[in-house]
């Protein structure tokens, strides 16, 4: 009867333990006080290892052994497993990625600023001032302009040529037409003055006539040195009557730019509506400029487009081309101004 109680309470002894085991698991390296009773009845304490048998170990959780530090491991972006140095070194590359990414970015926005960058053949401002070409367009299209104007600093001047034509212009008649003619001297003291030679430049510098014409009188003074006009030029040149009628038939119905005017058109025995004239001497904003009353054309070449023009013998074809830039260069306001003058001439 004693073994059977015996054996009876050692049973429900280990059937508790193995349900204290289910709910507090023990931990690693720790022992664990059981009582049991032994074959003679007396009540003994033995340590219980972490060791079960197969079948308590089927009920008790597993133990989860903890991750050390240098085991540990991770899932870079490719979902491959690295260490820590080898997410380090990726990190390094995706650096490096993006370095490469951003000089593509750079390199790209660099081409199509340069694309989208004016270049000097496609830029021709008549009427537009370079300040307002910066502001509207950029400081590059503002360069071009005032080197094509002659206005560029800190640079060697270009050409009369360069300033004064557009060479891909077309040499055709334009709106806008001026006109220069060089004079001989007649009379006893050679002052009265006859017409020796006329040219028209159109609106972009392109000569579209220029002919010398045939003395009507005995020349007295030919003034070599200011007009060019030799004795051969003007011997074989064309009747006076001729190149008058041609004149008149370019001017009708254009605006015609010209310095000092009045002169030309005298020796011409033309005239011309004042509505349609712009003459570069009279235009008030380019006297105060150069703070003068009766500019030279000389003296406004070298102030407003800075190059040099009359520097020896007078060619009336580059007098011209300096009148219509001089005009062109102001186009806007000058346009606008006459405009406005116009409109309060009407409504009084």
């Amino acid at each position: 009867v004693l073994k059977q109680k015996a054996n009876g309470a050692s049973e429900s002894l280990s059937t508790g333990q193995t349900s204290i085991k289910k709910k507090q698991p023990l931990k690693a390296g720790k022992s664990q006080e059981v009582t049991a009773i032994n074959g003679n009845g007396n009540v003994v304490k033995s340590k219980s290892s972490n060791k079960t048998d197969s079948g308590s170990a089927k009920d008790s959780l597993p133990l989860v052994k903890p991750k050390s530090k240098g085991d540990a491991t991770d899932r870079n972006l490719n979902g491959t497993k690295s260490n820590g140095k080898g997410c380090k070194e990726k990190k390094k590359n995706g650096d490096i990625l993006k370095e490469k990414s951003d000089i593509k970015h750079k390199r790209r926005k660099a081409e199509e600023h340069a694309e989208q960058q004016p270049t000097e053949a496609e830029i021709w401002f008549d009427d537009v001032d370079p300040k307002d070409i910066e502001a509207a367009i950029g400081p590059e299209a503002a360069k071009i302009a005032r080197r094509n104007l002659g206005l560029e600093t800190g640079q060697s001047k270009q050409s009369v040529e360069q300033v004064l034509v557009k060479e891909t212009a077309s040499e055709g008649l334009t709106r806008a037409v001026a006109m220069d003619c060089e004079m001989v001297g007649v009379g006893p003291k050679g002052e009265d003055s006859i017409v020796a030679r006329v040219s028209i430049v159109n609106q972009f510098g392109k000569c579209v006539y220029d002919k010398y014409v045939k003395p009507t009188e005995e020349v007295t003074d030919y003034r070599t040195a200011i007009s060019g006009i030799r004795p051969e030029n003007i011997n074989t040149g064309e009747d006076f009557k001729t190149v008058q009628k041609e004149v008149a038939d370019i001017l009708n119905g254009r605006i015609l730019v010209g310095h000092a005017l009045r002169n030309d058109l005298k020796v011409l025995f033309l005239d011309h509506p004042k509505k349609k004239i712009r003459d570069t001497q009279r235009y008030k904003p380019f006297k105060q400029r150069v703070k003068n009353s009766r500019p030279s054309l000389k003296l406004l070449c070298e102030k407003l487009l800075n190059v040099q023009v009359q520097t020896s013998e007078h060619c009336s074809i580059q007098d011209a081309q300096a009148a219509m830039r001089l005009y062109t260069l102001e186009k806007k306001n000058w346009e606008a101004a006459i405009k406005n003058k116009h409109n309060n001439k009407n409504f009084k």
